[in-house]
């Protein structure tokens, strides 16, 4: 399975939507480039293969794997990227503003839901982000 990132890069944040087959699956918000800075920046451009993760804090959710530079790339619910993101990818069911949205575990569930299924038959979910 491919999901494809779509972003638009801003100063206060970066949105993005995210599609499955051409078809919009939901949006995303992200920290704003910073040169992959770890815990301030998006992360770069490239081909990325996702795997569960439960975690005490984001309970089941997806991580990134082999970002370069980086560790723990997640895929969590929040809506202020500034405010509840570090370095990680948020999905949104709108986008409200600069990496803002709203109803982002609605969207984490929409996603979770038909990429968990994937994994758990061993089949590999690669996202590829560009702009």
């Amino acid at each position: 399975m491919k999901l494809e990132l779509i972003r638009t890069y801003f100063p206060d944040g970066t949105n993005g939507t995210i599609f499955l087959n051409g078809k919009i699956l939901c949006y995303s918000i992200e920290l704003p480039w910073h040169n992959n800075l770890s815990r301030i920046s998006c992360v770069p451009e490239g081909t990325y293969e996702l795997v569960k993760r439960y975690s005490p804090t984001h309970k089941w959710h997806l991580q990134l794997n082999n970002v370069p530079n980086r560790q723990l790339i997640l895929i969590h619910a929040a809506n202020d990227a500034m405010k509840e993101l570090k370095g990680c990818i948020a999905p949104v069911s709108l986008l409200t503003a600069e990496g803002k949205g709203i109803e982002s575990r609605i969207a984490l569930k929409k996603i979770n839901a038909i990429v968990f299924p994937e994994i758990n038959q061993k089949k590999q979910v690669f996202l590829t982000i560009k702009s």
